[in-house]
């Protein structure tokens, strides 16, 4: 493999983190941990930056409260302001419809502490924009501040050596590091080659997704109704367009993602019309399997895992994207601490204290959307009554709008300093 100038590292250099994987975790990481004083290696296998994309990401992701803060101590969100949506509103109706009729509940900015950022619940991004933000900030930071960036390659493996971790990549190239980090994605090497093992459950359901022109204006909403076969969501983009995304039975996503748009646009309108109004697919549809993903420890020898290295959850709500961000504010807090005390990075009570931080939160909120699915995708009548009395409560109550609008939006006590 030839290599490029930014590819090339001093064998001798023993960096305090080795990051593998460049996505938004993996970049954040990187750009927080060099922002705290660390050394970082940078271990991305996309081709050479500039280069035409394998295939387009069409991905939205729901950047919310604590995570944009995040990202704008980062240097990231100036670029990303002109193609984000801001999140003004979250509503959830009950759809199976009952005595009741359609309960449903509002969840706003004004259920938020007034603070002096004005952020609002959150922004609505696409992957693309936001992937060339953070590239654009590493390469800065590469370029004059120390990061090693070393692409295009791809984790091969690593040993335990004392107070190190040997890491080797695809070209035999080898890393010393005093922590690696899995930011690898759900199907993680670095998870795998840590024997860290995961549990979770197939929900036997897919999502068919679709950006989609609204025939009226959206608000900046994002809205979820729930149906018994499950939630069909509409989250809001520039434009008066909105990402939507449609739970079914395993087998009738992928049909759908293979029907001509004319077909999808008239099954979309025939159910969902008086919902969110009249629907014209605006690009491609993909349908994906439902699955939850949880792994068994958060960290391992000399090694950490963030974001969906370490859990896939529910896409309910938007948050798997932010727990990878609150991952990355963690980590890069407890290692910046640890280096701070002249200690070392990658030691044992370093990792105990990141896992300890972030496992209970990122498991209850993956529990939450678990069971939210499980109680909204269901025709039982003592569930239906429940949780239309839990909407309504939710609507009526301010404080518990309140609780849950904050947990929603990252802006609850206890987060790391980059998020507050």
């Amino acid at each position: 493999m030839r290599k490029s100038p930014e590819y090339l590292s001093d064998p001798g250099q023993v960096y305090d983190v080795a990051i593998v994987g460049a996505g938004p975790t993996g970049s954040s990481l990187a750009l927080a941990a060099v922002k705290a004083g660390l050394s970082v290696a940078l271990i991305d296998g996309r081709p050479a930056v500039g280069s035409a994309p394998l295939k387009r990401d069409t991905r939205n992701f729901a950047i919310v409260r604590g995570s944009w803060r995040l990202l704008t101590r980062l240097g990231v969100t100036e670029t990303l302001t002109t193609d984000a949506e801001p999140l003004l509103g979250l509503e959830a109706e009950d759809g199976s419809g009952h005595i009741l009729g359609a309960p449903a509940a509002l969840f706003g900015t004004d259920d938020l502490d007034a603070t002096d950022d004005e952020i609002p619940l959150g922004y609505m991004v696409q992957a693309e924009p936001l992937q060339a933000a953070l590239d654009a900030a590493v390469n800065a930071k590469a370029a004059s501040e120390g990061l090693a960036v070393m692409r295009p390659t791809r984790f091969a493996g690593y040993t335990v050596e004392g107070e190190t971790a040997i890491v080797s990549l695809e070209d035999d190239t080898p890393i010393r590091t005093r922590l690696l980090v899995g930011c690898d994605g759900v199907n993680s090497p670095v998870r795998a080659a840590a024997g860290i093992g995961t549990e979770g459950r197939d929900y036997g359901k897919s999502v068919f997704a679709a950006n989609v022109k609204l025939s009226h204006p959206h608000g900046g909403i994002a809205r979820q109704l729930f149906m018994p076969e499950g939630p069909f969501a509409t989250l809001p983009l520039p434009g008066d367009r909105a990402n939507l995304a449609w739970y079914l039975k395993r087998g009738a996503a992928e049909v759908l993602a293979e029907c001509s748009t004319e077909e999808q646009e008239a099954e979309l309108n025939a159910r969902f019309a008086d919902f969110a109004g009249e629907m014209k697919i605006d690009g491609p549809v993909l349908a994906y399997p439902l699955k939850l993903i949880i792994a068994q420890d958060m960290v391992g020898s000399r090694v950490a895992l963030v974001g969906d290295a370490a859990r896939r959850i529910n896409p309910l709500a938007g948050q798997g994207l932010n727990l990878g961000f609150k991952d990355v504010a963690a980590l890069a807090e407890v290692m910046a601490d640890m280096v701070r005390a002249g200690l070392d990075p990658g030691s044992a009570i370093a990792l105990e204290r990141y896992s300890r931080w972030r496992r209970w939160d990122a498991t209850i909120t993956a529990l939450g959307m678990d069971a939210i699915d499980r109680v909204f995708s269901n025709g039982n009548p003592l569930l239906k009554a429940g949780r239309s009395l839990a909407l309504m409560a939710a609507d009526r109550l301010g404080g518990v709008r309140s609780a849950l609008t904050k947990q929603a939006s990252a802006d609850q006590p206890g987060l790391p300093e980059l998020m507050r």
